[in-house]
C-alpha cells in the first residue's frame, strides 16, 4: 500500500482537485502499447490501400535519379540538385502517409488520459540525473512491468508470426517460380497483409496494458485520509475562518434589509416578538412585499429604524406571526393573507390623509383580521 511522507497509507480516491493538479503536472495515465497498436494498424491499413501508389512514387525517384545524362554527369551541382528534387517528389508521395500517422498518433492520445500540455513535465530536475533513483526504475516494481510486457509482446508476435509463415509457405514457395515483377509484386501483397495481421496481435498487449495504466495511474494520486481533510479544510477554509464569512454575510444582508425599512408603507409587530415590514406598489399589479422581517433584537432594530423615518408601526399579533412564517424576504404575501394586510394598508393611508396624524408612536387596530388556519401561527 502506498504510503505518505508521514507513513499514512493512501487509501482514498483521489478528489477532483488533486486530479487537477496531477494533469498540470503531467501525470496523465498513458499506454505506449496502446498508441502503438493504433500506430501500426494505421500503418499496415495506409499501406493496403496507399502501398500500391508510393510503391509506383518510389520508383519513379529512383528510375529518375539514377538515370542521369552525360552532361549532368559532368555538372558539379547536378547531384545536389537531383539529390533535393528528389526530396521533394518522394515527400509529395509520403505526405499523405505521414499526415495519416501524426492524426493517429494524436488521436490515440485521446482514448486514454486525453491531451495534455504541462511545462512542469518537461522542466529540467536533479533527481533525474540521480543514479539511485534510475536504478529503482529499472529494477522496481515498473521495471519488472515494463520487461514482462515486452516478453510478452515478443512471444505473442513470434508465435503469431510462426503461424502466419505456415499459413503463407505455399504461397511463398511459389514466387520462385514467377517473373520479377509478378514476384516481387505478390511478395509485396503479401507482406502488406503479413503486416496487417502482425499488427493486430498487439491488441491482445494493448487490451491487458490499457486497463493497467488507468489502474497505477491512479493508484499513484491517491490520498491519504488526512489530505483529503486538508484539503477540504483549504478549500472551504478553517472553522472559524467560515464562522467569520458566515457573521459578515449576515451583516451585510442585516444592512440591506434595515436599508429598505424606511421605504415599507406598514411595520406590523407581535408587538415585541415580531416585527415584518411590509411595502405595496399601488401602481404596480402585484400584492404587497416583505421588504423585512425578524424576531426580537432584529424586531427591536426594525422597530427603532421605523420610528425613526416615521414609517406607521401597528400592533396585529396573530398577522405578524402569519407573515413571517408564511413570507420570505422580497417575497410577495401569500393569497391567503391578502384581505388581512389589504385592511390594515387600508387603515394606514386612511391615517396618513388625515392632517396632523402622528406616527411616532406604535398604532392600535382593533378589527379582526381574516387569517387563513393553515397560515395561523399561535405563540
Amino acid at each position: 500500500m502506498a504510503e505518505n511522507e508521514k507513513g499514512q497509507e493512501k487509501t482514498e480516491e483521489a478528489t477532483p482537485k488533486k486530479r487537477e493538479d496531477s494533469r498540470k503536472q503531467g501525470q496523465v495515465p498513458r499506454s505506449r502499447e496502446f498508441n502503438t497498436f493504433f500506430m501500426m494498424l494505421a500503418s499496415s491499413v495506409a499501406l493496403i490501400f496507399m502501398g500500391g501508389d508510393l510503391i509506383t512514387g518510389l520508383l519513379t525517384v529512383l528510375s529518375e535519379g539514377f538515370q542521369p545524362t552525360r552532361a549532368q554527369i559532368f555538372e558539379p551541382k547536378y547531384m545536389l540538385e537531383a539529390f533535393f528534387e528528389s526530396v521533394i517528389v518522394a515527400l509529395k508521395f509520403l505526405a499523405p502517409f505521414f499526415i495519416l500517422l501524426v492524426f493517429v498518433a494524436m488521436a490515440s492520445s485521446l482514448t486514454i488520459g486525453g491531451w495534455n500540455f504541462s511545462m512542469k513535465a518537461i522542466q529540467p530536475k536533479a533527481s533525474k540525473l540521480n543514479p539511485g533513483k534510475g536504478l529503482k526504475r529499472i529494477f522496481g516494481a515498473k521495471g519488472l512491468v515494463e520487461l514482462s510486457k515486452a516478453l510478452a509482446k515478443f512471444f505473442v508476435i513470434s508465435i503469431i508470426a510462426v503461424l502466419l509463415l505456415q499459413g503463407y509457405a505455399d504461397t511463398l514457395l511459389s514466387v520462385g517460380r514467377q517473373a520479377i515483377e509478378p514476384a516481387i509484386a505478390t511478395i509485396g501483397t503479401e507482406l502488406v497483409w503479413f503486416f496487417f495481421l502482425l499488427s493486430l496481435s498487439l491488441l491482445i498487449i494493448a487490451a491487458a496494458d490499457a486497463p493497467f495504466q488507468l489502474w497505477d495511474s491512479a493508484k499513484q494520486i491517491r490520498m491519504s485520509k488526512d489530505e483529503v481533510k486538508q484539503e477540504h479544510k483549504n478549500q472551504e477554509g478553517s472553522p472559524e475562518t467560515r464562522a467569520r464569512v458566515r457573521q459578515v454575510q449576515r451583516e451585510l444582508a442585516m444592512k440591506r434589509m434595515m436599508a429598505e425599512v424606511p421605504e415599507a408603507d406598514v411595520i406590523i409587530t407581535n408587538p415585541t416578538h415580531y416585527a415584518v415590514a411590509v411595502k405595496y406598489n399601488q401602481t404596480d399589479a402585484g400584492a404587497p412585499v416583505v421588504v423585512a422581517k425578524g424576531v426580537d433584537l432584529v424586531a427591536e432594530k426594525i422597530r427603532l429604524v421605523a420610528g425613526e423615518h416615521k414609517v406607521p408601526i401597528l400592533s396585529s399579533p396573530a398577522l405578524a406571526r402569519a407573515i413571517f412564517y408564511s413570507t420570505e424576504i422580497d417575497e410577495e404575501i401569500p393569497a391567503g393573507l391578502y384581505m388581512a394586510v389589504a385592511k390594515i394598508l387600508a387603515f394606514i393611508f386612511q391615517l396618513r390623509d388625515k392632517p396632523g396624524t402622528d406616527f411616532s408612536s406604535p398604532l392600535n387596530y382593533e378589527d379582526d383580521v381574516p387569517i387563513p388556519d393553515d397560515l395561523r401561527r399561535d405563540e
